[in-house]
């Protein structure tokens, strides 16, 4: 069944998906950033806001969730993109996979492009112009410099750029990355519009993720608008979300990570220097939100934009990832933002990146699994609609199968595919009874969860089970595993048959593979 919003339209919908990296819960301005975002604020204001989505905590398994609607170890990419002894963490997409471009192109005759941050497998099979995409532009790797494609760690190992089936090099003149991702993908938009069929487009921006790197003329703009600190900052935000209902007023700003300092306690120098490094970061995303403004004009002036719908999400929330202290990491200390510099905005940015939850990317605590979930679809989403169901990127691939009026088959190309795991999201857009996902559940190195309706059970990689009420604590404050045994008990076993079922394998027994 198709999305008969109302009645069959006469030709199935565009799909565009845009993916954020390392983007944090808040960071944008419809979701309480101070960050200039107008282009993601409009989809916002003219479409749906999805305040309870997840993505899978980190780069490789949320994208192999998005792309295939099922959990990252059904999909051979449960860590990242190196083997690690098992089939659940083999580091590339498996044969019982298929994509949403796959599908699309093969069940109902879309042109399928790809531009931007692939990271699902250096394997041929795993590549994009095998995973059905007929334009692709990809970086394999889990980042790069902004202005080039020179490595990045002391290992040897290259940053990877293909266009289409050619690996292609970035030298120092080339232009800013996500300007180039934006660049392949309206080029694309250019190449088929002539053509009658739909199109599904995928845009993996790498920004925010590090090397903190920006425009010259994009970090002047933000020079100095975090000299208040990230104490201001986070509550500044906080206080933006409950006003736009992101929030509930009983869920409480989580305290401000331990190992960040108050911001009053540093010199006038060290104010400085993280005023800068967040004034590079804003000055990334605020990019990324200008060159999504070029795909919409761009969607507008082809005429496609009133039968397209757009998604977009982040793959996972902030980063607390320290670069500098990083011994496989190449150092590089020049001017800051520039091609010559590599760095990150560190933990206490990252806190005010994932307001009001706390840790990070990499965790399954909501600052590491929380996204926004935007989607615009004029004439069929209703403007500044909000929905606080809970909703995962599995979700994506049975959404873009319903809105083309798809079947999930069981089998494609002789591969016996895995039974979805995600369900579709079209009723949450048609205003329609939608309770999502009853339960979610996230695993990675060794930190896990399970979330049934509002009970989450959570533990950090070596640490005991929390419990908490997330409609009256979602910031994970008041642990309850004390005052319900019972309950952990239940939520833990149901976890682990999940575990069971998907393969999930102790890690402290092959974190070190």
């Amino acid at each position: 069944m198709g999305p008969a919003f109302g009645q069959a339209p006469k030709q199935k919908p565009n799909i565009v998906i845009i993916l954020a990296d390392d983007m944090g819960f808040s960071d944008i301005g419809c979701f309480g950033s101070e960050i200039s975002t107008p282009n993601i604020d409009r989809l916002a204001h003219e479409g749906l806001k999805m305040t309870q989505f997840y993505n899978a905590g980190r780069c490789c398994p949320s994208r192999a969730a998005l792309l295939t609607g099922l959990y990252p170890h059904q999909a051979g990419v449960g860590d990242m993109i190196k083997y690690k002894g098992s089939p659940a963490y083999q580091g590339f997409l498996n044969e019982n996979s298929a994509t949403i471009a796959e599908l699309l192109k093969d069940e109902a005759g879309y042109n399928t492009i790809v531009s931007g941050k692939w990271h699902v497998g250096l394997q041929q099979s795993a590549l994009a112009y095998n995973r059905g995409f007929d334009r692709s532009f990809t970086m394999l790797n889990n980042g790069s410099s902004y202005f080039n494609s020179a490595p990045l760690y002391n290992d040897g190992s290259k940053i990877t750029f293909m266009l289409n089936d050619k690996e292609v090099t970035r030298n120092d003149t080339s232009k800013y990355l996500t300007q180039a991702i934006t660049d392949f993908a309206v080029k694309s938009l250019d190449e088929i519009k002539a053509q009658q069929k739909p199109f599904f487009m995928y845009v993996a921006y790498n920004a925010p993720h590090w090397p903190i790197q920006a425009l010259p003329q994009d970090i002047a703009k933000y020079k100095g608008q975090y000299l208040k600190g990230w104490d201001v900052l986070r509550k500044q935000r906080y206080e933006k979300q409950l006003a736009a209902d992101i929030i509930k007023k009983q869920w409480q700003l989580s305290a401000r990570d331990k190992r960040a300092p108050a911001w009053d306690s540093l010199s006038p120098e060290e104010k400085d220097k993280w005023d800068t490094r967040m004034a590079i970061y804003a000055a990334m995303v605020y990019r990324m939100d200008a060159c999504i403004g070029e795909i919409i004009t761009k969607l507008k002036q082809l005429g496609k934009d009133k039968n397209t719908i757009i998604l977009f999400a982040s793959d996972n929330g902030g980063s607390a990832d320290e670069v500098k202290s990083l011994s496989t990491v190449i150092q590089k200390s020049g001017v800051p933002g520039s091609v010559n510099s590599i760095d990150s905005y560190e933990i206490p940015w990252a806190n005010v990146s994932n307001t009001p939850f706390k840790l990070f990317k990499r965790n399954t605590h909501e600052g590491g699994i929380a996204t926004p979930l935007i989607a615009w679809y004029p004439g069929h989403i209703k403007a500044g609609s909000t929905n606080d169901s809970p909703g995962h990127l599995i979700d994506l691939m049975p959404t873009c199968l319903d809105l083309a009026g798809v079947k999930y088959p069981t089998q494609f190309k002789n591969r016996q595919l895995t039974p979805l795991a995600g369900v579709s999201l079209v009723d949450a857009f048609k205003r329609k009874p939608y309770t999502g996902n009853k339960t979610l559940f996230w695993e990675h190195e060794g930190s896990r969860a399970i979330r049934k309706g509002k009970w989450k059970l959570v533990a950090e990689s070596g640490q005991p089970w929390e419990l908490y009420n997330l409609n009256a604590d979602r910031s994970e404050i008041n642990n309850l595993a004390d005052k319900f045994p019972a309950l952990v008990n239940q939520l833990k076993d149901e976890y682990g048959q999940w575990a069971v079922k998907v393969g999930v394998v102790d890690w402290s027994k092959i974190a070190n593979l």
